[in-house]
């Protein structure tokens, strides 16, 4: 029998998060990929708060915010912006070094975001990712685990995906 707290409010928002990180990661058009990036950061806002993650939840709004922020701007001093708010809640509500990474997942993202894009955005996302599958393990996310598990292969298949990509194709990425 399933334990019911796998479908608890935040478990529920959990496996929101799940699909819309899904779609989010098998997008190839970097606008699509941004858009369900602030749809699945929304979700993980919710998932978070109710599971009492507060450096979470700071990094998940930090991510909503830079992604959208993202769609309408590429500037670099955006972005830094971006990475010193995520540092500095980060100092402010850490709760040991494990609660870092959702910090460290969510600069590294906007590294990505703001400064790069195509297939070596998404490898920066890939390492991101995997901080955030960390994370989730330790919290007891179990739709958070499973979506940064699938979204590491989603984007391990779209980064492949990418780079089988004749070169002019590759570029109008």
């Amino acid at each position: 029998m399933l334990d019911p707290a796998y479908f608890s409010a935040a478990q529920i928002f959990g496996y929101v998060a799940f699909a819309c990180g899904v779609a989010c990661f098998a997008q190839t058009d970097d606008r699509r990929f941004k858009v369900f990036m602030a749809l699945e950061c929304f979700a993980y806002v919710l998932h978070f708060w109710l599971l009492g993650q507060p450096t979470a939840v700071a990094s998940s709004l930090v991510s909503l915010g830079r992604s959208l922020a993202s769609l309408r701007s590429r500037s670099p001093w955006v972005g830094l912006g971006f990475i010193g708010l995520s540092a500095g809640l980060g100092l402010w509500l850490q709760q040991g070094w494990l609660s870092l990474l959702p910090i460290a997942a969510s600069s590294i993202g906007t590294t990505a975001l703001f400064f790069l894009s195509g297939l070596r955005m998404r490898l920066l996302m890939l390492l991101g990712t995997l901080l955030w599958l960390v994370n989730n393990l330790v919290v007891g996310s179990v739709g958070g685990s499973l979506l940064e598990a699938t979204i590491a292969l989603t984007n391990s298949w779209t980064l492949w995906r990418l780079w089988r990509r004749p070169p002019e194709a590759a570029q109008a990425v």
